[in-house]
Parts: structure tokens; C-alpha cells; sequence
């Protein structure tokens, strides 16, 4: 007797689709149904430990009940990039809902995209100067803007100011419109869930990193990743593999009890040896708290005082030289002021509609123009600006009591510049709002996360081939770079394309699941 086969279409499962600022308050159906999933019917037994056994035998249960070719094809799906998935299998879903403000997904998305641009570069050619500075700078991508597509902290101002935006959007839309019980639900909710939202993926990544030491698998590149002729810039430490499974895992504790790094301001503190690109990951913790810290510690001030006390914050961590959380303020005001002019009203003002034809283009080109302005003040060179064509001035303006790396001073000016043009340019946000560009958005976290370890395990299998195609001399060894490249790239989406799904996704999940678990029910 034959067993009917399951259709693909069954067989691919539902993914979560989210903006970076959508509105809590209107949930749409996935988002109610991912909730109640976790409503359990035993609603008069009050034995706790029965509570949770639905929780402990559901994976077990639902394993039980398919049969193991079933999950053979599921898991083939499964690993088949979500951006493919609709060519291969009958998709009737519906496109992903864009949000007012969900080009500054995509922004995020590319830069986390130029952030692992940057570390492929950086082992290979000296990235941080300019073009034209001394005599060997003279290569084309080293260009004003060209060169944004691998300068990674560049990446970073923009990723601060984007947080600083999206945590402070709602609560102060909720000031603003005398909401306080909402308000204070939401400003708990974002400082209870922050830490699991930020911490537990890249505990999960480390812990991947961990399981590939032990089954061997970042042995095979240690010669590649440890050999000057092919990192003629920077070495990246590769992770090391110890004696005992137990002291490896003993290791990692250790580091992730220290990666919670909100003690103290010093640069560097909380690095993680098993990915030494997470070091912004503490940052953006720390800058979270202190931006919850201000926007309630000014919640019940009128607007003008508002904006006046966090200005005053503002030229105070300036003065300070604190550029990380400097980012996060200025977020914080471009929020307020996107909220002011009613920058994402389903209604423009009146005076929005009525302007004229060539007063409407003049202030389109005007904003083009500002966002230009931005990217270049973006492109700061990472060292020797003060010999560079186009940045001596410039960088003779940084003040001589400022404290942090001179090349975040432009860099976190051009941030901020660059996205205030952006909100008001329909062109910027049709491009970040472009389907490419959200998916990237989607991916960014695990582009972050991934790219590390997909390049010392994947990665250095790539070039380390394409070196031995292309010679290591001259042009050979740019040849050897590109084409690399042209694997090594697809790898990190693919494997940052997985982990989303089968991490990233479930972690936003569980956070507002364990919330629910933990609060007070009103």
C-alpha cells in the first residue's frame, strides 16, 4: 500500500517577517499565532512541573511523529537559502510588509555586509589609508566612497546611530502622545529582552565554534590562517583547540561571563577569542542601558526641555570623547525630530502636499546632496589623514582633546548626516527598501555573527585554492584575492542565511516568550 508523500509546500515551514520599528501594538496574525504557540491548554493544573513538561517533550513528540525520510527532506529545505527557496518550492506566501522605517533595515544590512568586506580585506592589503596618501595608495578603490564598500568602521557609526534610533522610536512615540502605562510596559519590556536579543546568538555562534574545535574542523586551515604569504596585512588569531572538550568548555564561560563588558569604558574590553569581531556586541549593550537610563530620566519633561536635556547629555559625552554613545544620542534625537515633522504620518501635513512641482525637486536634489555629504565624511580614512588628499583639512579640525581613534570623529559625523539626508529622501529609501538590500537587513545580525568562523573553517579553503590557481606574486596575488572572493562571499550569506533561520528568528521568539513567563500579568 502506498504512503502518500508529504508536499514540499508542507514541508518548507512559515519564517517570520519583521521591521525594524514595527509597531507592538498592532500585531499582525504571524505574530499572534508565534505568541499563543506558546499558550499551553492546562490552565487549572498547579503542579509547576507539569507546566513545563509540554515544553520538554514537544521537540520529541514532533520528531517522533515524522518519518525520517520526512526529516531528511525538511532538513535539504531547510539548508536551501531562504531567497531560493521560492524558485524551488510552490511559494503562495505573501512579500514581506515593508515599514516606514524599514530602510534603515537595509541600511544595517549593508553595512554589516561591508563590515565582513572589511576583515577579507584587511588580512590581505593595508585598507585603512586613503587614497593618495604617501606613494603606494594609488589604487582605484581607495576612492573617495568606493572605498565604504570594505571600510568596516564606518559600518559601525552607522550601526550605532541605527540603534540609538530604533530603541528610542517607540518609547518616546509613546511620550509624545501621553501613553505612560504603555510607555513604561515598553521601556521595561526593551531593557528585560536586551540582553537575551544581543547575547544569546553569538553564545550560540561561540558555541558552534567551540563544537567545530572539537570535531577538528579549524585544523585543516590552521596552516592557511598561520602563513604570512597569504596574510600579508593582518593575521586574524585563530581559535585554538585545547586538550579536554571540559577545559574548552570552561574556557568559553569564562569568556562569555566577560563579554558582558559594562563595567568600565575601555576601548577593546570584552573581546571574545573564539570571534574577536564581536566587540561591538558589549558596546551596544552598554550604550542600550544608558540610553533606557536617558530617555526615562527625561520622559516626563515638556519637549522643549526634553530636547534641551538631551542635547545637554549630548555636548557632555562630546566633550567626553565617548563617540559609541555619542551615536546612540544622536539616534535618539533624530527619532524625536522624524517624530516632530510626522516623518512616517500615513498622511503628509498640508503644506507637505501642496508644494509646488520645482520646490519639491529642489528639495529632493538638496537631500541627495546631503546624503553625498555624509557618505564622504563616511569614507574618513582609518590612519594618516593628515597627509591625505581631500581629508588634511579636515582632520585638522579634530579637536586636539579629543580622546578617541581620530578616524571616528568624521566617520561618526558622516553616520549621522548620511541617515538624517536618507529620511528625507525618497530615493535613498526606495534603494534601502529594494528587496536585495531588505534581505540583507534581515541577514545582518548573522552576516555579523558568521562571517568569522564561515571564513576560518569555509572561507580559507576558497583561498587558499585560489592562491594555488593564481600565483601569490604582482597581480597574482590580486587575481587570487578576487577570485576567492567569489566563494568566499556566497559562503558567509549562505551560512549567515541558516543561522537567521534557525537561530536568530527563534531568539526574538524566545525572548518575548520568556518575557511573558517572567512578568506581571496586569
Amino acid at each position: 500500500m502506498s504512503q502518500q508523500r508529504p508536499s514540499l509546500l508542507d514541508l518548507s515551514g512559515s519564517q517570520e517577517k519583521m521591521g525594524l520599528l514595527d509597531d507592538r501594538s498592532e500585531k499582525s496574525p504571524s505574530e499572534l499565532e508565534s505568541e499563543s504557540s506558546y499558550e499551553f491548554n492546562n490552565p487549572t493544573s498547579n503542579d509547576k512541573t507539569a507546566q513545563w513538561l509540554p515544553i520538554l517533550a514537544a521537540p520529541a513528540v514532533k520528531l517522533g511523529s515524522l518519518h525520517w525520510r520526512q526529516l531528511f527532506v525538511r532538513f535539504l529545505i531547510f539548508l536551501i537559502p531562504s531567497f531560493l527557496q521560492g524558485r524551488i518550492i510552490r511559494d503562495t506566501g505573501r512579500p514581506a510588509k515593508l515599514f516606514p522605517t524599514s530602510y534603515l533595515d537595509g541600511m544595517r544590512g549593508l553595512a554589516s555586509l561591508f563590515v565582513y568586506f572589511c576583515h577579507y580585506s584587511y588580512q590581505a592589503f593595508t585598507i585603512a589609508e586613503g587614497y593618495g596618501c604617501g606613494e603606494t595608495n594609488y589604487h582605484i578603490l581607495k576612492l573617495p566612497f568606493l572605498r565604504l564598500w570594505y571600510q568596516g568602521p564606518a559600518a559601525v557609526c552607522v550601526f550605532f546611530v541605527i540603534s540609538g534610533y530604533a530603541l528610542s522610536y517607540r518609547p518616546i512615540k509613546l511620550i509624545r502622545s501621553g501613553q505612560w502605562s504603555e510607555f513604561s510596559n515598553t521601556i521595561s519590556s526593551l531593557t528585560f529582552r536586551r540582553l537575551i536579543r544581543l547575547y544569546l546568538p553569538p553564545a550560540i555562534s561561540t558555541l558552534m565554534v567551540i563544537l567545530f574545535l572539537r570535531l577538528g574542523l579549524f585544523e585543516y586551515t590552521r596552516q592557511f590562517a598561520t602563513d604570512r604569504k597569504f596574510h600579508k596585512n593582518i593575521m586574524e588569531p585563530h581559535p585554538w583547540r585545547m586538550e579536554t572538550t571540559r577545559e574548552q568548555l570552561s574556557d568559553w564561560a569564562s569568556q562569555m561571563f566577560k563579554f558582558v563588558h559594562i563595567w568600565d569604558w575601555g576601548g577593546g574590553g570584552g573581546r571574545v577569542a573564539y570571534d574577536v569581531h564581536l566587540w561591538t556586541i558589549p558596546i551596544e549593550y552598554r550604550c542600550s542601558l544608558y540610553l533606557f537610563l536617558v530617555i526615562v530620566g527625561t520622559a516626563r519633561l515638556q519637549t522643549r526641555m526634553r530636547l534641551l536635556s538631551v542635547f545637554g547629555i549630548f555636548v557632555f559625552t562630546y566633550w567626553n570623547s565617548r563617540w559609541d554613545f555619542l551615536l546612540f544620542l544622536a539616534g535618539m534625537l533624530l527619532a524625536e525630530n522624524d517624530l516632530i515633522r510626522g516623518a512616517h504620518d500615513s498622511v503628509l501635513p498640508k503644506d507637505e502636499n501642496d508644494k509646488s512641482t520645482t520646490r519639491k525637486c529642489t528639495t529632493s536634489w538638496f537631500w541627495d546632496a546631503l546624503a553625498l555629504l555624509g557618505l564622504y565624511l563616511l569614507g574618513q580614512p582609518d590612519g594618516r589623514g593628515e597627509i591625505t588628499p581631500g581629508w588634511i583639512y579636515l582632520t585638522s579640525l579634530i579637536p586636539t582633546w579629543w580622546g578617541a581613534e581620530p578616524f571616528r570623529y568624521w566617520q561618526g559625523i558622516g553616520a549621522v548626516v548620511f541617515i538624517y539626508a536618507v529620511a528625507h529622501s525618497s530615493f535613498w529609501q526606495r534603494f534601502f527598501n529594494s528587496g536585495v538590500v531588505q534581505y540583507f537587513g534581515k541577514i545582518s545580525y548573522a552576516i555579523y555573527l558568521m562571517h568569522g568562523p564561515a571564513m576560518h573553517i569555509v572561507g580559507y579553503h576558497f583561498e587558499n585554492w585560489a592562491y594555488s590557481v593564481t600565483g601569490l606574486e604582482g597581480y597574482q596575488y590580486n587575481a587570487g584575492f578576487f577570485l576567492g572572493a567569489c566563494f568566499c562571499i556566497p559562503t558567509v550569506i549562505w551560512w549567515a542565511d541558516i543561522f537567521w533561520r534557525a537561530v536568530d528568528i527563534p531568539t526574538v521568539k524566545f525572548a518575548k516568550w520568556f518575557e511573558s513567563k517572567c512578568v506581571v500579568k496586569a
